[in-house]
């Protein structure tokens, strides 16, 4: 089989900023109470005209220009996402259209801010049996579209972008991911949800009366859950591939909150260096932190050809996933 090379990123986070002290204004909290709690210095939020296909739009165009690939050559496209613009078509179906492409194979992947990870682990198999030879995918959200603006503890999290990765299946490429281990926790469907607007209830008079179109959380049992996936994944990962964890040159965690990042990093003795932090700009933008985040870095230098990253991701389902790759560009 051929390696499956990373060719091109992009990066997408809307013009508008929140910031805490925008916050102070909203509801009853301080910058010190959401910064010390979450990390959280500011957020972007989309426009109201935009949807995620907008977004999404933005970073694909940026990471297929880097790759030198005309969209209407793109034979596949996945995006993960939990905000579609709507139940359906897909993300990825209007994002064809928006970018002009051909034929492609495109369809969403829902695994709430696993999403990133999840589609890059589909894209990788479909390149890998050589039934396609590019791949576009991405973690696109508009996530603050269903935060409670009336709740601090969950409003002050969550942020909106896109992030796209451009993969292909060539023979002279450079195998970019290494190992990947995706899974869930299926009893824990209730503790990260958005009640309405599915077919178990669907929109009506008494869904938004009840407030249920707005994000639902247990934050005490998901910081739980997610400090513990985080130490078993990265150990099982180290361990499969025979390395230590100080051959790990970054490690890239979900950007949900800098106390769960910081709680896993203890339990592993991590190097604060090693760390990537984005959220304190961005906020949660769910399926597309990890993909903004190593963007960032990556843009700023700080991201160098051949280290060594892993990408460790948690969400509602309860999903998780991680992967270890190798830096190419």
């Amino acid at each position: 089989m051929s390696p499956v090379a990373l060719k091109g990123i992009g990066f997408y986070a809307p013009e508008k900023i929140l910031t805490n002290a925008d916050f102070e204004k909203i509801v009853d909290t301080t910058d010190e109470w959401i910064t010390t709690r979450t990390g959280i210095k500011s957020r972007h939020i989309a426009h109201p005209t935009q949807a995620t296909s907008d977004l999404a739009l933005e970073a694909s165009r940026e990471a297929l220009k880097q790759a030198n690939i005309d969209p209407k050559d793109l034979e596949l496209i996945v995006v993960g996402t939990s905000s579609s613009d709507m139940l359906f078509p897909s993300v990825a179906c209007l994002l064809a259209e928006k970018l002009g492409a051909a034929t492609p194979m495109a369809f969403d992947v829902a695994a709430g801010c696993s999403g990133f990870l999840y589609s890059l682990s589909v894209a990788e198999q479909f390149l890998k049996s050589g039934m396609y030879k590019n791949a576009l995918v991405l973690g696109a959200d508009i996530i603050t579209r269903f935060a409670d603006y009336s709740d601090r503890a969950t409003s002050v999290l969550f942020g909106d972008g896109a992030g796209a990765f451009v993969l292909t299946n060539e023979e002279q490429g450079e195998e970019f991911i290494l190992d990947l281990i995706s899974g869930c926790d299926p009893y824990g469907t209730d503790k990260l949800l958005l009640p309405a607007g599915g077919s178990k209830l669907p929109a009506s008079h008494d869904t938004v009366e009840q407030r249920l179109h707005f994000i639902e959380m247990n934050g005490k049992e998901v910081f739980r859950f997610a400090v513990k996936i985080s130490e078993t994944l990265i150990k099982e990962l180290l361990e499969r591939n025979h390395i230590e964890i100080e051959d790990i040159d970054w490690f890239a965690f979900h950007q949900a909150n800098i106390r769960i990042i910081e709680g896993a990093a203890d339990r592993l003795k991590l190097s604060k260096e090693k760390v990537m932090i984005s959220l304190d700009e961005y906020g949660n933008t769910s399926s597309a932190t990890v993909p903004m985040t190593i963007y960032e870095y990556w843009r700023k230098g700080r991201l160098k050809k051949g280290d060594l990253m892993v990408m460790i991701v948690f969400g509602a389902g309860l999903t998780y996933s991680i992967a270890l790759v190798r830096w190419p560009l």
